[in-house]
């Protein structure tokens, strides 16, 4: 193999890894996840495997030989013993690459007639090219015909199948572990897949770009916008419609073990507290049962404390509403513990099933807390645009333990087809804390704003 480039330490480590079956490769534009990954590290794998038939699979065929096969630093340009035949030959008829004594398919995943055509085969390594825009049929397919995976990505939608089934499995060395910003550290929370790796490379991995190329990358997108936090920053989120599109991490995201102390030493002063409660019983969806915890400053400014959140079609024994009453009360109790009184809470005023069983758990089970149905007079646009003032000035901010809301704030988006509407999805937690908000709404923000919640 020629090599035309340097290698920073982590490249080397990486491309050095043994005894691992699957690797995933995330980080920012212009990192050299594809040089390094399909160039190097794949072709490496390729070598070493005993099977004859492998896979490299881009959303085309067309799209493979650009970024991958042809181009500068690319398979050919790499292997002077790699050869590409890409209307076949008489032997295989699809596009491949001979390397060595093995064979290495190439496939486009975009048309689903395409990659079926493989699905007979086993083969000894599969690369996946931009995997969070492959057909997540596809990928699962793949991923048990093989003895080695790897899979390079730009960051995008958390909520894509693709991660939790996959990216959020596997695991990073410790050594790397100050590279990956906390956002994506915080959602490898899946079961691990043993000798599955993470990857996260930057433009500082990629030694052969100069500080004056990387900062024209960084001026190609403005700054603020998803494409900079996706393609620079190296941050998940959806690209496009937020509804909460000035939501940014490092602003509003507040440490809860800093909070605690700033409480303790009296730097953090809360007024009140309150709680909302939105539900979802489907056993088929990926709706929750909602519960927000959350104070108001002296300040002004409305921290989200702490959240409870539960999945049915994730349950063996799914939950009901009189579950749901015990557990909102234990939710409460353990923050009025915690934190504070939050003596008037607010309940999804659609669900009055589990209206009834809070009050009938009230009365069986005294306790302080005035269940109140949620005033939903407050219309949902109104309720948005409040809160991106709150995020404009800061005075709506998250406790880094309610990665559920988080989550949501970052990947709420609006309808495609509807003017000022947002998509039902991605919004229990949002529904949860603006019921436990809209009664004091006024206590929240500058006072400039002060006029427009009363």
């Amino acid at each position: 193999m020629k090599s035309k480039f340097p290698l920073s330490e982590k490249y080397i480590d990486f491309i050095n890894t043994v005894n691992v079956s699957a690797e995933f490769l995330e980080g920012t534009t212009a990192s050299g996840k594809t040089t390094v990954g399909a160039g190097v590290k794949f072709m490496r794998m390729v070598s070493a495997s005993p099977k004859k038939l492998h896979l490299i699979a881009a959303k085309t065929v067309g799209k493979a030989e650009e970024t991958i096969i042809q181009q500068d630093n690319g398979i050919l340009d790499l292997h002077n013993n790699a050869k590409y035949y890409g209307n076949g030959d008489k032997d295989y008829t699809l596009a491949h690459i001979k390397f060595e004594d093995k064979i290495i398919y190439i496939l486009g995943y975009d048309k689903r007639d395409k990659w079926e055509m493989v699905l007979g085969a086993q083969f000894g390594c599969v690369y996946i090219d931009e995997v969070n825009t492959a057909n997540i049929e596809f990928v699962r397919e793949i991923s048990t015909r093989n003895d080695y995976l790897l899979a390079t990505l730009n960051p995008d939608d958390p909520s894509l199948p693709v991660y939790k089934e996959f990216i959020n499995r596997s695991r990073p060395f410790k050594k790397y572990l100050k590279d990956i910003p906390n956002e994506i550290l915080n959602e490898l929370k899946e079961e691990p897949v043993p000798n599955w790796r993470y990857w996260f490379f930057s433009f500082a991995d990629n030694l052969s770009l100069t500080p004056e190329m990387i900062e024209k990358k960084k001026a190609s997108a403005p700054k603020g916008t998803k494409l900079f936090k996706n393609k620079i920053q190296g941050l998940r989120g959806r690209a496009t419609g937020l509804v909460f599109s000035n939501f940014d991490y490092a602003t509003h995201v507040v440490s809860k073990e800093k909070l605690q102390k700033d409480v303790k030493e009296g730097e953090v002063r809360f007024i009140m507290y309150s709680a909302g409660l939105d539900t979802a019983y489907s056993s088929k969806s990926s709706d929750t049962i909602s519960m927000e915890f959350q104070g108001i400053t002296d300040e002004r400014k409305l921290i989200v404390l702490d959240e409870r959140v539960y999945n049915n079609a994730e349950l063996q024994t799914p939950i009901a509403p009189s579950d749901t009453a015990k557990n909102f009360v234990d939710f409460l109790e353990r923050n009025r513990a915690e934190w504070g009184l939050a003596r008037n809470v607010f309940v999804d005023s659609a669900d009055q099933a589990t209206m009834q069983e809070l009050n009938k758990y009230k009365r069986q089970h005294p306790n302080v807390y005035i269940f109140n149905n949620a005033y939903k007079k407050l219309k949902i646009i109104d309720r948005i645009n409040l809160q991106l003032g709150w995020l404009h000035t800061g005075h709506y901010l998250v406790s880094d333990s309610c990665k559920e809301h988080i989550r949501e704030l970052e990947n709420y988006a609006w309808k495609d087809d509807k003017d000022n509407e947002p998509e039902d999805a991605n919004d229990h937690t949002i529904n949860a804390s603006q019921y436990g908000w809209i009664p004091y709404a006024s206590k929240i923000g500058t006072e400039e704003r002060r006029h427009e919640s009363e």
